[in-house]
Order: structure tokens, then C-alpha cells, then sequence
């Protein structure tokens, strides 16, 4: 028992040592709440650039304003209907792009011919815009759910599929070499190296997913909506509403940065075993 305390002791001080390094030659100590200091800031600025004249109500309205818009919204216009039919998009779209370029990159990752027949087509299809092909879209599937959902599901593959196949190609050989020497197969290698090791850059799709999917919902929403926030801002456009545009943008910023901070978060807890500045 003695032995087993002298031998696992230094590795915790090592450990401690090591993170003690990484704080102060890194970023540093994590601040509590950090998570609302950025947009709690960006409030402030707003309400005394409004409170003081300098941001004019034709340009920006007032957060106040705003707020009363929001709850106009929320009591006689039905927002709640609006947040959920974009929602819903969204995390379909989402979704559907996230698993198609995830399962794109696998195949073209691991495997020559995969990446001979998928890695051409997909690089063609990231220097096109989406948004440009949507009147070819429409001509496809018409202006109704199914165009709007698939828009978003374009979108968001892209980045997906360009991290993690960047993330399974950019392994190190040696762990290659370290595998066949002690004997492990392809599929093993595959399942415990590989694929683990590919998550960062998956994670780091998942974040550019995010944000463009909520580009091509501002975009598609345009398109014969007849709910949804890109809904609701058309119709505030047409009558001069500019609080209620900005209760429009104010949601779909919610909506990102949320999302953001949850695959943050939940990279930071799946890749725990990283020794990063980020620990």
C-alpha cells in the first residue's frame, strides 16, 4: 500500500504542475460566468448608446423597446409558433447535413477509393455557394419545407465533412507504426485511434455547422414562409417595424450562441484527455 502511495503521488503533482504551467503561460485561470460577460457587455453598450441619443431609434431601436416588441410578439402575434417552426428547420437541417458529411468523410477518409469518388464533388459543392444554387432548388423541390430543410442540410455539411475528413488524414503515422507493432488490426486501429482521435475536428465542424445553418435559415425563411422568424422579419420589414426586426435578430443570435456554447462545452468535457491551454 505504501509503495502504491509513493508511486501514484508524483504522477498527481506532475499533473498539478503541468496545469499550473499551462494557466499561466496560456490563457489562465477560468473566470466564473464567463459565459455572460460578452453579451451582458454588448447590452450595456446599447442601452447607454440608446439612453444617450448616440444609437438613434431609426437605426437601432432601444433594448427597452425591444423588450416591449418581444412581449407584443409573444402575446398577440404568436412568436412562440414562429421560435418553433424555425427551431424545428433548423435542427432538422442540421441534423441531416451533420450525419450525411460526417458519414462523406468517414468514407473518404479512411479509404482511397472513397475519397477518389467523394472528395472531388465535395470540393466543387464548397466553392459554390449554397445560397446561390436555391433558385435551383426551388426548380427541384418547389418553394415549400422540403427546400428550405435540405438548404440548410447543404450548408451545414460542408464544414462538417471538411474538419473530421481533416481530422482523420491529419493522424500521427506513428501511432500507424506503434499499432503494427503490437499487433493491432485495421478495425481496432480504426475504432480506437482513428476515430478519437478525428473528434476535435469534428467538433470543430460542429461549431461552423452551427452557425451556418442559422445563415441558410435566415435565408431560406425569405422563401413563402408562412411562419418562423425570417417570417416575422418580412412582415416587420414590409411595416416599418424595426423593434421587431431586431427581436428577429436577437433570436436568431440566442439561437447561435447557445448552440456554440453547447458543442464548446461539450467538447471540452468529450476531449478531457487532451493536454491543452484550453485545460
Amino acid at each position: 500500500m505504501t509503495a502504491a502511495l509513493h508511486v501514484t503521488a508524483p504522477k498527481t503533482d506532475d499533473k498539478t504542475d503541468a496545469r499550473v504551467v499551462r494557466r499561466r503561460l496560456g490563457p489562465g485561470r477560468r473566470i466564473r460566468f464567463a459565459f455572460w460577460i460578452g453579451p451582458l457587455l454588448a447590452l450595456a453598450v446599447w442601452s447607454a448608446g440608446s439612453a444617450t441619443g448616440v444609437i438613434q431609434p431609426a437605426i437601432l431601436s432601444a433594448p427597452w423597446d425591444v423588450a416591449v416588441a418581444f412581449e407584443d410578439q409573444w402575446a398577440d402575434h404568436d412568436l412562440l409558433t414562429n421560435i418553433l417552426s424555425s427551431l424545428q428547420r433548423a435542427v432538422i437541417g442540421l441534423s441531416l447535413g451533420v450525419v450525411t458529411g460526417a458519414v462523406l468523410a468517414v468514407i473518404s477518409g479512411l479509404s482511397r477509393a472513397g475519397e477518389s469518388v467523394i472528395d472531388g464533388p465535395i470540393q466543387i459543392k464548397r466553392s459554390v455557394p449554397t445560397l446561390a444554387i436555391i433558385p435551383l432548388l426551388i426548380a427541384w423541390f418547389g418553394i415549400g419545407q422540403e427546400m428550405k430543410i435540405i438548404t440548410i442540410a447543404l450548408i451545414s455539411l460542408i464544414p462538417i465533412y471538411v474538419h473530421t475528413h481533416n481530422g482523420l488524414r491529419g493522424i500521427d503515422g506513428k501511432y500507424a507504426e506503434l499499432a503494427e507493432t503490437i499487433g493491432i488490426g485495421r478495425g481496432d486501429f480504426i475504432r480506437h485511434v482513428v476515430l478519437p482521435g478525428a473528434l476535435p475536428g469534428f467538433l470543430l465542424g460542429m461549431r461552423f455547422a452551427v452557425t451556418s445553418s442559422l445563415l441558410g435559415l435566415v435565408v431560406v425563411e425569405q422563401y413563402n414562409a408562412v411562419a418562423g422568424i425570417g417570417h416575422m422579419i418580412s412582415l416587420a420589414e414590409q411595416y416599418g417595424q424595426t423593434d421587431v426586426i431586431v427581436v428577429g435578430l436577437v433570436i436568431y443570435g440566442v439561437f447561435g450562441y447557445c448552440a456554440d456554447s453547447a458543442v464548446r462545452l461539450t467538447a471540452r468535457k468529450v476531449l478531457a484527455w487532451r493536454q491543452t491551454l484550453e485545460g
